[in-house]
């Protein structure tokens, strides 16, 4: 028994996963992302239930994600997409964690920690085609003589990432995939062609667009049953996914209300009629967006019902005037469905004017989680 706490159907991922697959194709490898702790669906779980659906390896942002892995006992190859400081080098090697690397100045880094180890490490080199974040922008004929300069490193892959994949809009993703095959070639020409080459993660895959899979991609949102809103003219959906993920909180105290009365901090809501509301265990340290005071919604006995005032620290009231059957230690769903009703991570993310991503990274660690298989 929880007071708040996430409903995580593995069964659900592993289909999302298959569906994936089939829109790349078997010549094409899926890496998992799960990093984020599996973007808070838990990463130990989520790679687990993966590896035994057939997922070759994984990727995560940094080397302590990675390490969580190892320890955990997953054996793939782990790519380690997110940059790292020099201090995190011996756990990259100790546990046999790929990095990629975003500059040219790393790269002989990591080579020199590599040949004062006595070994060859793999990696891979990121390109900036375009993102201007991480990847390296130097001229190609420098990164042919740093690739070929470290002699205590192994290319293992070749990866750019797309800055606009679900703008249908711009030419900026086309200028991307431009930029990264000709990137691409230039070092096949020169002799440098490593095992993987992708920039693909999950929006392309969702919308089918073989130009961007390369030979790897890296899903992550889509996995876990969400696609970022597309913008434009964007092709059909190729994939069908289904969130994996239900938050559900108990109800504490029911109590009613006068016209007029108010509510919660800075009284932002008032009764417009006699109201009966409920206070619900958890709040924005759970994961509730703040900014879905006074106007979000949550799912309870069944039907849509709204945030009245501000959401708290801790405790969140809703308005259930209209629902029936209610009662302290009763369960109202924050995220999911109850029959017919709905309310989605895009659905809360819309309303508190954020992005899916934020509301399924923001449930924090008193939301305790369960799992379905």
């Amino acid at each position: 028994m929880h007071r708040t706490w996430a409903e995580i159907d593995l069964s659900r991922i592993a289909a999302n996963f298959h569906a994936l697959q089939a829109v790349v194709g078997p010549d094409v490898t899926l890496s998992p992302v799960v990093k984020a702790d599996a973007y808070r669906h838990g990463a130990i779980p989520v790679a687990v239930r993966l590896a035994a659906e057939g997922a070759a390896r994984f990727a995560v942002s940094c080397a302590a994600e990675g390490v969580q892995l190892r320890e955990a006992g997953l054996t793939h190859p782990i790519l380690v997409m997110g940059g790292f400081a020099p201090f995190e080098m011996e756990a990259l090697a100790g546990f046999h964690l790929t990095p990629v690397i975003h500059s040219l100045a790393v790269l002989r880094d990591y080579d020199a920690f590599a040949r004062a180890r006595s070994t060859r490490l793999p990696y891979h080199l990121k390109v900036d085609t375009g993102m201007g974040r991480l990847g390296t922008r130097a001229e190609l004929r420098d990164i042919i003589d740093a690739i070929g300069g470290a002699a205590n490193l192994q290319l293992a892959g070749l990866m750019s990432h797309l800055a606009s994949a679900t703008d249908f809009t711009t030419s900026q993703t086309a200028d991307q995939i431009r930029g990264f095959e000709s990137i691409r070639l230039s070092l096949q020409q020169a002799g440098i062609e490593p095992p993987f080459y992708h920039l693909s993660s999950s929006a392309p895959i969702v919308f089918g667009m073989k130009p961007v899979f390369g030979n790897m991609v890296r899903p992550g949102l889509a996995l876990y049953g969400y696609v970022s809103p597309a913008t434009g003219d964007a092709p059909p959906v190729a994939a069908r996914l289904s969130p994996a993920l239900t938050w559900r909180a108990r109800i504490l105290e029911i109590k009613e209300i006068s016209p007029g009365a108010p509510v919660g901090y800075s009284a932002r809501w008032r009764a417009e009629r006699p109201s009966r509301l409920a206070v619900v265990a958890a709040g924005y340290a759970d994961g509730i967006p703040h900014t879905l005071s006074n106007k979000g919604h949550v799912v309870a006995a069944g039907r849509i019902v709204p945030i009245t005032g501000a959401v708290s620290m801790d405790l969140t009231s809703i308005d259930i005037t209209d629902c029936q059957g209610l009662h302290p230690g009763a369960a109202v769903t924050l995220i999911g469905a109850e029959g017919d009703a709905s309310y989605s991570a895009e659905d809360m993310a819309r309303e508190a004017g954020v992005i899916s991503y934020s509301v399924l990274c923001g449930i924090g660690n008193r939301v305790a989680r369960t799992y379905l298989d």
